[in-house]
């Protein structure tokens, strides 16, 4: 056997969901970039589950359907309610809600096919309303019932501020929910891929690959990027920062990528966003800061921005807490999540790898009294 250090380069399953070739982003052969400007996020939903973009009919029954299951049990307002949110980790209050999600579920254990496709509604529009509840609840809020008028990203802006937002917020959510919404077998779609394939259900599937996420090196790391910015404080602050960071030899986070190799095809979009963003809430400074790391780092490092290096500075105009940036990167993978455990459903084979052993040889056991 051969040993591929962290399954670099190792082909592990077949999959229709979404492929990265070339360093070009598709969602079922549909580029990340007409997606990113044409669609709305219960589009990008329905082609995950469905490899088809939805017809009219289909689009406003879908986006019915998230929209009007989106209330969560009052046992999952009551259990954040419970505990000290300042001192729990986000990451965390949402794994631990997801899993007690399954509890209030009847059909968390049957295996149907169409029983499956409920949950993943149930939980593509439950998880919104969890990120949003924990949000308010931290600060003393009571949580926002969602409208079922409004669409997925408009929820979402309506649940976490208790008004609605802007066109220009509605449309930065909008896309960031796009452009994160699957990236083939990441770490936790690829851990939510190993759970469901022993035949687990839905729920354990989604708490796996939320703790896969919870991790700085896959989910974490726009919030880093942001408290980079924050640290360094100024524009003119900026390159001699970078520099001393590189001369520690310390990583600079939301550069490069483990997959592309010439460039994300994501940040660009939110790179415009952000523009857009600390421009209209008098920020520029933060835009023009993080595209001199940017410039930086590209000519000495070879590194160009990956997704997580912009979504950062969106999210933070927007005015939402840092430490959400992260949940935010779950509401969206959810649909994601869900598209891959239904595909794994549909063609299971356990996921088994083996392990290169590199221990002590073959020895005979020595008793106790004579070592």
């Amino acid at each position: 056997m051969s040993v591929s250090k962290g399954l670099e380069g190792i082909i592990a399953t077949e999959s229709s969901i979404c492929s990265i070739i070339d360093d070009k982003l598709t969602y079922a052969g549909y580029s990340i970039d007409e997606l990113t400007e044409n669609a709305t996020f219960e589009e990008v939903v329905y082609l995950l589950w469905n490899r088809e973009l939805p017809t009219q009919e289909q689009y406003e029954a879908l986006r019915k359907e998230l929209a009007e299951n989106m209330a969560v049990p009052q046992g999952i307002i009551d259990h954040l309610k419970s505990y000290d949110l300042s001192k729990v980790h986000p990451m965390a209050a949402l794994r631990t809600a997801i899993s007690l999600l399954g509890l209030y579920d009847e059909e968390a254990d049957v295996m149907e096919s169409e029983a499956n496709r409920r949950k993943a509604v149930r939980l593509q529009a439950q998880v919104a309303t969890i990120v949003t509840a924990f949000s308010r609840i931290r600060k003393g809020l009571e949580p926002v019932t969602p409208k079922t008028d409004l669409t997925f990203a408009e929820n979402f802006v309506y649940m976490l501020n208790d008004k609605e937002g802007e066109d220009i917020e509605i449309e930065a959510i909008d896309k960031a929910l796009i452009l994160h919404a699957d990236h083939e077998l990441n770490a936790s779609t690829f851990t939510a891929r190993v759970c469901v394939a022993t035949l687990s259900d839905v729920y354990s599937g989604v708490t796996a690959a939320i703790g896969a996420l919870k991790g700085p090196l896959h989910g974490g790391a726009n919030e880093q990027v942001m408290n980079m910015l924050t640290e360094i404080g100024s524009e003119e602050n900026a390159i001699p920062y970078i520099e001393e960071k590189l001369a520690n030899k310390e990583k600079i986070m939301g550069m490069g990528h483990r997959v592309y190799r010439t460039g994300d095809p994501r940040a660009k979009h939110l790179q415009e966003m952000s523009e857009k963003l600390t421009k209209l809430h008098n920020q520029e400074e933060l835009y023009r800061m993080s595209v001199k790391i940017e410039e930086y780092i590209k000519e000495h490092k070879g590194l160009p921005a990956n997704v997580d290096f912009y979504s950062a500075s969106v999210y933070h105009s927007l005015g939402i807490d840092h430490d959400l940036f992260t949940p935010i990167f779950a509401v969206s993978r959810m649909s994601g999540w869900l598209a891959h455990i239904l595909e794994q459903y549909d063609n299971n084979r356990l996921i088994r790898p083996r392990a290169d052993y590199t221990g002590p040889a073959l020895r005979s056991f020595v008793a106790i009294e004579n070592r």
